[in-house]
């Protein structure tokens, strides 16, 4: 049995062609006939935020306690308007590499930067100008040349040009106005300077302005701050009698490596509870006739596994405030909202809407 036990009403049943209990009350966590008032300590009690893994640019973390509609809200916040800052401008003054302007622009668009986007101010619109406070500007110089004495018979770029690949670290900052102090701990670049832009040869080059803003997702891909945000629900496994000996081996590979413990001398099958976290659900146990009552699977739906994986300027610890931040301000407009309209009809509670 699992060390780990949950309501009934909490799970979604995995069957062998069909899911289950799919279909959340009309408001989450309420049941007809019982009192299931707010309560903020209620609400604090069960809600769960763990961190299982952290690593340079991706976390897995756990969110437990919440509707599927408040974490597929953070999840696509964090993919879509968590506000990051790249290039978004691109000045051509030459460019004679095989890449046309127009191809080349948009790669480099697509380069994440390191800048913190708290330092930089949002543009108001397309006619807003470029200052030290909205605006970055980076320079990409570079020209391809012979090497003066490459190795006879060589054939690589790399011995014969100087510059024959175009890469990001090329891409120059030129700090203008207060931009020096402002970023002084860290000097706006490309995060991996390794990513190649275009190829040279000699005679080619490459000479652009760049200016980089502020932006969010929604908006450009470019702007995305993760390169990917999911999550999927707990698996939950209920042996409901007990495997025989002879068959544990075999119902231990119907899930994922480590989910099922069977003891060495006894025989005896159980469910790990810390890697049950890791199975599939595939269903593969439900195909063996012999298995058919003896396991119940099923998905625990407020418990959220989530993996996201930075790529821009923050750290993945980071996301999900800022994603809740994001959040925190869309809840502050609505309520801003919500109280002109009551403020237009008087106080009394009965909004009137205006015709179409």
């Amino acid at each position: 049995m699992p060390a780990q036990t949950f309501d009934d009403r909490r799970l979604v049943g995995v069957h062998a062609e069909r899911v289950s209990a799919v279909s959340s009350t009309d408001y989450p966590g309420v049941y007809p006939g019982e009192d299931h008032s707010w309560d903020l300590e209620i609400f604090k009690k069960n809600l769960t935020v763990k961190v299982q893994r952290l690593s340079q640019h991706s976390i897995d973390f756990d969110l437990v306690g919440v509707d599927a509609s408040i974490a597929n809200a953070f999840r696509r916040i964090m993919l879509a308007e968590v506000p990051t800052v790249a290039i978004e401008h691109v000045y051509v003054w030459d460019n004679t590499s095989v890449v046309v302007d127009e191809v080349l622009a948009h790669r480099i668009g697509l380069v994440p930067l390191n800048v913190d986007p708290s330092l930089v101010l949002s543009r108001d619109g397309a006619d807003d100008q470029p200052t030290d406070r909205n605006t970055i500007v980076f320079k990409l110089d570079v020209t391809c040349e012979r090497k003066p004495n490459p190795p006879k018979g060589s054939t690589s770029p790399d011995e014969l040009y100087l510059n024959h690949e175009v890469l990001s670290s090329h891409l120059t900052w030129e700090p203008a106005g207060e931009q020096t102090d402002v970023f002084a701990g860290r000097p706006p670049a490309p995060i991996n300077p390794n990513i190649v832009l275009t190829k040279l040869r000699p005679g080619q080059a490459v000479n652009m302005e760049l200016h980089a803003v502020k932006g969010v997702g929604k908006d450009h891909a470019k702007f995305n701050p993760v390169a990917t945000a999911s999550y999927r629900l707990l698996p939950h496994i209920k042996i409901k009698k007990p495997i025989p000996p002879q068959h544990a081996e075999k119902f231990q590979k119907c899930f994922s490596p480590g989910v099922i413990n069977v003891d060495p001398r006894t025989k005896a099958v159980s469910v790990d509870p810390h890697n049950v976290r890791k199975d599939t659900v595939s269903r593969e146990v439900l195909r063996h006739p012999e298995f058919a009552d003896s396991v119940e699977l099923s998905r625990v739906r407020d418990f959220f596994l989530f993996n996201v994986e930075s790529e821009g300027p923050y750290e993945p610890e980071r996301l999900l405030p800022e994603a809740i931040k994001v959040m925190r301000e869309k809840l502050a407009t609505i309520k801003h909202a919500a109280e002109g309209l009551l403020e237009q009809a008087g106080g009394d509670g009965d909004v009137s809407m205006a015709d179409a």
